[in-house]
């Protein structure tokens, strides 16, 4: 029984198409949440939008455009935080979010792809170099691309070497300013 197991792992690994070159590098993350963060945000956008065709229609149904101004005003304040807010802080949460990260090991540049606001794919390039690791460890920011947060899982890394490359752990580290100065002034 373990050796027909064995047999079929083999065979659907040998089976298993070679990972064609994407124009941005090769693959070397793949966010398992990509469906659902693109999934939640246009479900909140979608609700959204059928308030906003909506409000009116209940408005004039229940009354309320006809009370005080006081009473739309609560009622319009109610629905349009939620109408507003909730797509608003879904994209400043998961903005950061990767879906997938490409590697060019000839110019040694990544590109991080992410979603924008109208869920749309939106590419990062940057070097090694640009990667800045937060002081403090923030809940929604594994590294910084530039300026840019980005979200990862280091779990989610076929290959580990790829994740110590990104973050720069490949690279010595120095515990004295001293050793470090004297470590760029021989080169």
């Amino acid at each position: 029984q373990a050796t027909s197991c064995r047999a079929l792992a083999l065979r659907s690994l040998s089976a298993s198409p070679a990972q064609e070159p994407s124009e941005h590098g090769r693959l070397i993350y793949k966010g398992n949440l990509a469906k659902a963060v693109l999934g939640v945000k246009f479900f909140s956008y979608s609700t959204s939008i059928f308030n906003l065709f909506m409000m009116p229609y209940i408005m004039l149904k229940t009354g309320i455009g006809f009370e005080s101004v006081l009473m739309q005003a609560a009622f319009c304040g109610l629905i349009g935080f939620f109408t507003f807010v909730t797509p608003v802080t879904l994209h400043v949460l998961t903005k950061g979010y990767v879906v997938r990260l490409y590697y060019r090991d000839a110019t040694d540049t990544y590109t991080a792809v992410t979603y924008n606001a109208i869920l749309a794919e939106k590419t990062t390039v940057f070097h090694q170099e640009d990667v800045k690791l937060p002081d403090i460890s923030r809940m929604f920011t594994t590294f910084y691309a530039k300026t840019k947060s980005m979200l990862v899982n280091p779990g989610l890394f076929p290959n580990p070497r790829d994740y110590e490359h990104l973050m720069g752990f490949d690279k010595p580290f120095y515990f004295d300013l001293e050793e470090e100065k004297e470590a760029t002034e021989s080169k």
